[in-house]
């Protein structure tokens, strides 16, 4: 008997089974005919949801992305957790850690996927600099933190820091770890801080990059 499901259960059922194909076998070396088999589901199903592998693509790193972020508030808002604390677990819970994220995150990076690269960069500092100013201005309510833009400093922190520190990096280990420092000491000043007191709470941030 043929299994008629919702437009948004069959949706997220491709999703699910694209994301296990990719991370096992890799984007490249999947095929839509490897999704469709997998499911059991005419093309034309397929393509009713999704106009090609890269729109699935495409689809699953918003869905990856919007979870990111619930994980990261969720753990932002809970006023139990020390504010310095709260603000390296909130950075570190958007980090992709399994073998999907990194295969999704390695095409992600692909020259050809610049725009898609883009448009997840956007969409998660749209979500997430809000939260994390958020946390700068209870630091500045605790007197940890004395700014008079913290919107503006997360911001400019934000989106450097996904662009030098990218995973895919071809700095020099001593390089890296320069700009590392660089960016912790130019940070404690912007957020009008004292010199060293941020570096135990960034640098867990930076050592699970490089894991």
């Amino acid at each position: 008997m043929r299994v008629v499901k919702e437009a948004e259960e069959r949706r997220n059922e491709i999703l699910d089974v694209a994301e296990r194909l990719f991370g096992t076998k890799g984007f490249d070396h999947t095929s839509t005919n490897d999704i469709l088999n997998e499911i059991g589901i005419a093309r034309g199903t397929l393509y009713y949801h999704f106009k090609s592998k890269e729109d699935i693509l495409d689809a699953m790193i918003e869905r990856i992305s919007k979870g990111l972020v619930a994980k990261a508030k969720a753990i932002a808002g809970n006023k139990e957790i020390p504010v310095l604390q709260r603000l390296t677990m909130t950075i570190m819970a958007l980090n992709l850690e399994n073998d999907l994220g990194h295969e999704v995150m390695k095409q992600v990076h692909k020259a050809q996927n610049a725009l898609m690269h883009q448009k997840m960069r956007e969409n998660l500092l749209a979500e997430v600099d809000p939260v994390i100013t958020g946390l700068v201005e209870e630091g500045i309510s605790q007197g940890i933190c004395r700014t008079e833009y913290p919107e503006e400093v997360v911001e400019m922190a934000m989106l450097y820091s996904t662009i030098t520190f990218d995973a895919l990096s071809e700095d020099s280990e001593e390089t890296r770890q320069r700009k590392i420092m660089a960016f912790i000491y130019n940070l404690e000043r912007l957020l009008g801080m004292k010199r060293g007191s941020l570096k135990d709470t960034m640098m867990p941030i930076f050592q699970e990059k490089e894991s």
